[in-house]
């Protein structure tokens, strides 16, 4: 067994249980809080997360993967705040999130910049991972970067590779947003071959928006794990047809390669409410339990393939810590 990091402490990745992969708590705009009034009270979203989070475990859910770093808003204390008033395991990332530019400090340090230098995001990565994030003490155990339909940006590609050599000099396992409809998972796996990294030790994320099942098995085949992972936003694909593909997928042999998840977060102020709750009325941390696994055993899918995808495959991306 390996011990995984967790806001309230370390665990052993055997007592993970069921394991929600790539969630949320809170999606913030940091710059926006600070300067404006946006009509969010930060106090009521915490109070309301502890009730949602308590909710899932109740459910059977014993951790969850908070995928939230720079660029979605990371804040450790309000995230802290969360895990210590509820039972669940809660994992955080470290990483950045941007479709296309960096932030402006990016700009002026590193490589092929105005003054030059080593990459900091490796070092920062690398510190979140090893030492904590800022003075808190907790641990990230998720490296985390993206890419959307704008596709491979010279800030989507910069950041991907500094993941990469985060991840080889700490053995953390990476996930990545990506844009399936495009199928930029691909793209992700050429960059991070080029980097040295085991693509089984990749997590291409959101590949369950597509229901191409060529796609998802060439993502699968050559290596990485996918996540089917936006369950309940039913915007990008229907919830009929996530059901479908991955019972098809299931069938034919690739429950060890899935991850079940759906991507939700209790306050996302990049997200009209109002809006939200009529676009995709059943997304919720519950969804998975309320929808998705009975529509699944209702297509066929046993409880083995069921625990396959919830319980055994986290443990096992948990439990590759080895580095390069």
């Amino acid at each position: 067994m390996t011990t995984v990091p967790t806001v309230t402490g370390t665990v052993d990745s055997g007592s993970l249980g069921r394991t929600l992969m790539h969630e949320h708590l809170f999606v913030l705009s940091p710059e926006l809080h600070g300067n404006w009034d946006i009509g969010v009270d930060l106090d009521a979203a915490v109070a309301e997360a502890i009730t949602r989070v308590r909710e899932v475990h109740a459910a059977g859910f014993d951790t969850f993967v908070d995928l939230t770093v720079v660029g979605t808003g990371r804040n450790i204390d309000l995230i802290r705040r969360v895990a210590e008033a509820t039972d669940m395991n809660i994992v955080v990332a470290t990483g950045l999130y941007t479709y296309m530019d960096l932030p402006h400090y990016f700009h002026y340090r590193g490589p092929d910049t105005l003054f030059g230098g080593p990459e900091p995001m490796v070092d920062f990565f690398v510190r979140d991972i090893e030492e904590g994030i800022l003075d808190s003490g907790v641990r990230a155990g998720m490296l985390k970067c993206a890419i959307d339909a704008p596709g491979l940006t010279a800030g989507v590609e910069r950041t991907a590779r500094a993941v990469a050599v985060a991840h080889r000099r700490t053995g953390v396992p990476i996930t990545v947003h990506t844009h399936a409809h495009s199928e930029s998972g691909r793209v992700m796996q050429r960059l991070f071959t080029e980097e040295g990294v085991d693509l089984s030790r990749v997590i291409v994320g959101h590949s369950g928006d597509s229901d191409d099942i060529g796609y998802l098995t060439a993502l699968m085949d050559a290596g990485s794990y996918i996540g089917m992972d936006r369950c309940g936003v039913d915007v990008y694909l229907g919830f009929e047809q996530r059901v479908k593909t991955i019972a098809a997928l299931v069938e034919r042999g690739y429950a060890g390669r899935m991850l079940l998840s759906q991507d939700y977060a209790t306050l996302n102020d990049w997200l009209d409410p109002q809006m939200l709750a009529v676009a995709t009325p059943r997304w919720s941390y519950m969804h998975l339990h309320n929808d998705v696994l009975p529509a699944l055993r209702e297509a066929g899918v046993g409880d083995t393939d069921i625990d396959r995808m919830l319980i055994d495959n986290p443990r096992e991306i948990f439990e590759r810590r080895d580095t390069y």
